[in-house]
């Protein structure tokens, strides 16, 4: 995909995400991980503490990650925490490639979210 391509993609779904969450400004990277982090743990709550947020997006992360195939899903522990294993490290240098990759992952994510929910209608 080209980087224009990406990034305009990336805007759509900010914007719908800003829509959805009735937030005031766009979501940023991080914010983004955070709601899959949820989603990915299954449980809503208000008090998070800031480890547990910490962990929200190490686990979106790890989720963006399997794509790519750096993580796999071990399974679960008592408190119904995600837990991955590293299949091989992630070595890209650079913020810039590293969140183009996340980004990418997380588009991809979506995609795969919106065509479940549409093959369930």
């Amino acid at each position: 995909m080209e980087e224009w391509e990406l990034e305009f993609q990336w805007l759509q779904l900010r914007h719908r995400l800003q829509k959805m969450t009735e937030l005031p400004d766009l979501p940023e990277l991080k914010g983004i991980l955070f709601l899959i982090g949820i989603q990915e743990y299954g449980r809503v709550r208000k008090d998070f503490t800031k480890e547990e947020k910490r962990d929200l997006i190490h686990v979106a992360a790890c989720t963006m990650l399997e794509q790519q195939g750096y993580y796999t899903f071990e399974g679960r522990d008592e408190e119904g925490w995600p837990h991955f294993e590293i299949v091989k490290p992630f070595k890209v240098k650079g913020l810039d490639e590293q969140e183009r990759i996340l980004k990418t992952c997380v588009l991809n994510y979506f995609n795969k979210l919106n065509n479940d929910a549409e093959l369930k209608e």
